[in-house]
Order: C-alpha cells, then sequence, then structure tokens
C-alpha cells in the first residue's frame, strides 16, 4: 500500500523538475487604506471586526470607552473571548505610562487616528527611489533605510 504525500512528482516539462506553477501558493493580504476611520461599532460583529483590524494596523488608533476616557496608542495584542467581556485588547499609550488591558465590552468608540507608517511603502518602491538617486549621481543613495518622509 503507498501514502500518498503532498511531495510527489508533479508531470511537468523539465524530466522530474517540480512545476512553480502547480506549486501550492499561500495569497498576500492586501492592506486596506484604514487610515483616518471610524468605523460604525452598531453590534458585536462589527466591534469584533473593528478591533482586529485595528490589530493589523500600525499606526495608532483611538479607543473611547463607555465612561467618556480616552485612549491614544498602538494595540500590540488582543484576545477574543467567547462574549465581550471575556475579550479585551492590551494598548501602549501614546502617552507613556505602563500597558493597558481594556475589555471589548468597554469599548464604546474606536478611531484609527495615527498615521499608518508603512502605507505605500513596498520593497519595489524602495528599490525605485534607490535607482533613481543612484542614477542622478545623489550621495544619498545608500542601503539604508530613509528615517523621516
Amino acid at each position: 500500500m503507498s501514502i500518498p504525500t503532498h511531495f510527489e512528482r508533479q508531470d511537468a516539462p523539465g524530466a522530474g523538475s517540480f512545476d512553480p506553477d502547480k506549486l501550492e501558493v499561500a495569497p498576500g493580504r492586501k492592506r486596506e487604506g484604514i487610515e483616518g476611520w471610524v468605523p460604525e461599532l452598531a453590534n458585536e460583529t462589527e466591534l469584533r471586526e473593528a478591533l482586529e483590524k485595528a490589530f493589523d494596523y500600525r499606526g495608532d488608533v483611538t479607543l473611547t470607552q463607555k465612561d467618556g476616557t480616552k485612549i491614544e496608542g498602538y494595540i500590540f495584542d488582543r484576545v477574543n473571548g467567547t462574549t465581550l467581556s471575556s475579550s479585551f485588547v492590551r494598548i501602549l499609550p501614546k502617552s507613556g505610562g505602563g500597558r493597558l488591558k481594556i475589555a471589548y465590552s468597554d469599548i464604546a468608540a474606536l478611531a484609527f487616528t495615527g498615521r499608518d507608517p508603512a502605507a505605500g511603502k513596498s520593497w519595489e518602491a524602495w528599490v525605485k527611489k534607490y535607482w533613481e538617486k543612484k542614477e542622478t549621481g545623489g550621495e544619498a543613495a545608500s542601503l539604508h533605510p530613509d528615517l523621516a518622509e
């Protein structure tokens, strides 16, 4: 009895080579332009989806708690529990201080207020910019990352 595996040879031109077009490839994740977005949090599903996007966001967000307290900072962790009370985000406040843990059930509003520092940047864009600087003889053409933009 032979046990099939994922590593069996594929029929492809080239005497036993693998055809890269037939290999399994996971699609990349498309980044959304959500900077400045203030989502409606009308129900539990919308709240959970918005907080999941806030976790993936690379900029700061502003959370407004039900008691009116506003916290601006970077969400670096979250736990999705079975209820809103057992689900929470962990945030690094922009104003400093320690990490805060806020239950989903305490969140009244969310806004993507901080600049997304990686928006519009890609390896391809960096290489293009590098070669443009290099071709003009600019001394600024280096392999070091840009510090400010």
